[in-house]
């Protein structure tokens, strides 16, 4: 809540040293009527005075000392939210001056700006990928919380990307956010024996409503090439340029109360994508959806159910392309099977498809004896587990023949289950180390039977 600093006035006589009598008042900071004559802000430098007024201006609104230190609180949290200032503290005193009002109270929140040029460097965990980044910041570049970002990564999969990107809060909102990108990434991709290098801009509006809504769009010179000798043919007829335009719409719901290892709450996640708006040589409608829904039960177990779903169609008679498809298996989603290892192949190379779906139901359990309670081992877990999913291609010409529908999503069903033990990598990551028995396994898949090792974010 800040610092709250209080003067009393001096005792005029001194007590006895031997005999103290203390007296103890009970105070309602409610009931004792001030007025809130003067804020103070010290310490800005580059930033405005705008953005700052609109932050603390509700302060002057506290009729009474419990106001006082509880509008104080909510002004310190919008500060910190804006992502200039390194520190913020508040102090409160009496009003001074001869034309000072008896009840009247003066608030100085003091800050300290962070510089104008940091360096930062960093680990990143991915799906199974880990990332070392270095970055460049440049905070409240314009006086108004702007902020301009520039990074460079690299993973252990030979994937490289740089990225610039300007931040601002639409009128000192940090809610309300208006981003512009530029970036290139190189990634290679050998389960298909391609590799692919990505040039494009982006400009996007996050705002809540419902959740967080995020609306983008999206600009990129694809070029994709082979990454071995031997690439099917099917992987060699689509490389070569490719520019893609479209529009994006992420829409989040989330109330878990932890994203990494949730304890309770659910997560619902929508993406849309319709590219080919604004020219270019690719042309489609996406649709991806994700709900997980997270329970504690008793002695510390939490039960895990999650659902993954995603179908695109080609637009105007063109042909999906391999980097738009949606792909399946891996420790993160169907475990059992390896990285993207489901679905159709061309020699050898893994195709993907136009249309996907996932389960997994999940429970976690304390180590048996609960070693290291209430210290470090709390970040381990007993995980048992069932995975299901399958890899399909969806027939929309005929949208109202559900039979076909169904038949089609559940003719080749892959699943697995297993038991392992799950690691909490801080707030940043888990890691898992499954024995896994895959099933449905069909001719062309890629198993990874026994124990599997899987290191993310986001896990089915």
């Amino acid at each position: 809540m800040g610092t709250v600093h209080a003067k009393a006035p001096e005792a005029a006589v001194k007590e006895p040293e031997m005999e103290r009598h203390v007296e103890e008042h009970e105070i309602e900071l409610d009931a004792k009527p001030v007025k809130v004559e003067r804020v103070h802000i010290d310490g800005l430098g580059r930033t405005k005075d705008d953005i700052i007024v609109r932050e603390v201006k509700d302060v002057l609104n506290s009729t009474s000392f419990e106001e006082v230190i509880l509008r104080s609180h909510h002004a310190k949290m919008r500060l910190e939210r804006l992502g200039i200032f390194k520190n913020v503290g508040i102090f409160i005193d009496t009003s001074k001056g001869p034309e000072a009002d008896p009840n009247g109270l003066e608030v100085t929140f003091e800050v300290k700006e962070l510089r104008p040029l940091t360096g930062t460097a960093n680990t990143m965990v991915g799906n199974n990928e880990g990332s070392m980044v270095f970055g460049v910041r440049m905070p409240n570049i314009f006086g108004r919380a702007e902020k301009v970002v520039s990074e460079y990564s690299y993973s252990n999969k030979q994937r490289s990307s740089f990225a610039v990107t300007f931040m601002k809060p639409l009128r000192g909102n940090p809610d309300y956010r208006l981003n512009i990108s530029g970036w290139k990434t190189v990634g290679h991709y050998p389960w298909s024996s391609y590799r692919e290098v990505d040039r494009g801009v982006a400009t996007d509006i996050t705002f809540p409503l419902l959740g967080q809504q995020t609306l983008r769009w999206e600009g990129e010179w694809r070029e994709l090439s082979c990454l071995t000798r031997m690439a099917s043919f099917a992987v060699r007829e689509q490389a070569g340029h490719s520019l893609k335009s479209s529009l994006k719409h992420i829409y989040v719901l989330d109330n878990r109360d932890d994203p990494i290892l949730p304890t309770k709450g659910a997560m619902f996640n929508l993406k849309q994508e319709l590219a080919g708006i604004a020219g270019g040589d690719v042309k489609f409608l996406k649709e991806e959806a994700e709900l997980q829904v997270n329970k504690a039960l008793v002695w510390d177990t939490i039960v895990s159910c999650s659902l993954r779903g995603g179908i695109m169609r080609p637009l105007k008679g063109m042909s999906s392309r391999i980097n738009d498809r949606f792909f399946l298996g891996g420790p993160t989603t169907v475990r059992g099977f390896d990285m993207h290892g489901i679905g159709p192949k061309s020699e050898g190379d893994f195709m993907g498809g136009e249309g996907f779906w996932a389960a997994g139901l999940h429970l976690y359990t304390p180590l048996p004896f609960r070693p290291g309670k209430g210290g470090f081992g709390e970040l381990f877990r007993t995980h048992m587990f069932v995975t299901a999913g399958n890899l399909f291609q969806p027939n929309l010409e005929d949208v109202y023949n559900y039979r076909d529908h169904w038949a089609r999503m559940t003719s080749d069903i892959r699943w697995s289950y297993g038991v392992g033990i799950l690691f909490r990598l801080g707030r940043i990551a888990r890691l898992e180390l499954n024995y896994c028995i895959p099933g449905g396994a069909r001719t062309g898949d890629k198993i990874s039977e026994s124990v599997q090792l899987g290191v993310g974010v986001t896990f089915l």
